[in-house]
């Protein structure tokens, strides 16, 4: 039993460290743009079939396809604020925010459309499997987790020591502050997009090849964990958001242990309405207003 439960801890870190991923990808958008959108689950997991194409129609090795979806998504990213945002950055917020919502169903809509409605198998990224007494941890596993800790490091020199991770940080904080000092706004609101985009993404490839499949209908509740995680570490928080990741993740598996797998989604709206109710700026962040 007890063997048990720690298998479910572990899983728990493993989702936890996939959607701090997410989280962090989100909580970017948020700062550069000020916008809670609908549509980032969406943009995920058709950046992951972007891969999965490659892989499976094109014939390219897993990894390799996987790692060109991530360049690919980024410029697509760069589109979609083009396209999509960029003409309401001045409007009211809510005008964005149906954008978001109109955006996220054409996405998921086509996705079904190129790829189909079924759920489509992703081989595991790195097989085998360590056996401690009676826990076993794959590969897969401490490959995600050993990733996602190497990619916040990477972001966190990253937004400290590069002038546009500084820019993003900056606008992240005042966007007109950030104009005045020299930050190009519009250049750091796309990165800042894009790079967002990517790092869901790359927690998307996690999710399917730890699960061996993809959907393009699981867009809306990953965008869920992902908005979840980011207000319970508090939105404008990165270092939150992957706290906030971490406990999600764990906190799911841990439901899973005592109840069953059925209210492993129910775990984030539990989290979410706890969050907005007592504390609505999250552990670490700061009051905004949607």
């Amino acid at each position: 039993m007890f063997g048990f439960y720690l298998s479910q801890l572990f899983n728990g870190i493993t989702q936890g460290s996939i959607y701090a991923l997410m989280a962090i990808g989100y909580s970017l958008i948020f700062g550069t743009l000020g916008l809670v959108t609908f549509a980032y689950g969406d943009i995920v997991i058709f950046g992951v079939f972007v891969g999965y194409y490659f892989y499976a129609v094109l014939g390219l090795n897993l990894i390799l396809a996987m790692l060109l979806a991530l360049p690919i998504t980024f410029l697509f990213g760069v589109l979609v604020e083009k396209i999509c945002y960029e003409k309401f950055r001045k409007e009211a917020r809510m005008l964005m925010l149906i954008t978001t919502v109109g955006f996220g169903i054409f996405l998921r809509s086509a996705s079904q459309i190129i790829f189909g409605t079924g759920n489509k198998s992703i081989p595991t990224l790195i097989e085998g499997k360590i056996e401690i007494g009676n826990l076993n941890i794959l590969y897969i596993q401490l490959g995600i987790i050993i990733f996602t800790l190497i990619f916040i490091y990477a972001l966190r020199y990253f937004l400290n020591n590069t002038r546009t991770g500084i820019g993003i940080r900056a606008l992240s904080m005042d966007q007109d502050a950030a104009k005045l000092v020299g930050v190009n706004v519009d250049k750091s609101i796309k990165f800042g997009h894009s790079l967002g985009v990517v790092l869901g993404v790359f927690g998307g490839i996690m999710l399917g090849s730890f699960y061996n499949a993809i959907s393009p209908m699981m867009g809306p509740n990953l965008g869920l964990k992902a908005f979840t995680a980011v207000v319970l570490g508090g939105i404008t928080s990165i270092p939150g958001a992957v706290i906030g990741g971490y406990i999600l993740g764990i906190m799911e598996n841990l439901a899973v242990a005592v109840f069953s797998s059925g209210y492993r989604d129910v775990v984030a709206f539990i989290i979410l309405i706890i969050v907005l109710v007592v504390k609505p700026s999250g552990l670490f962040g700061k009051e905004v207003k949607f």
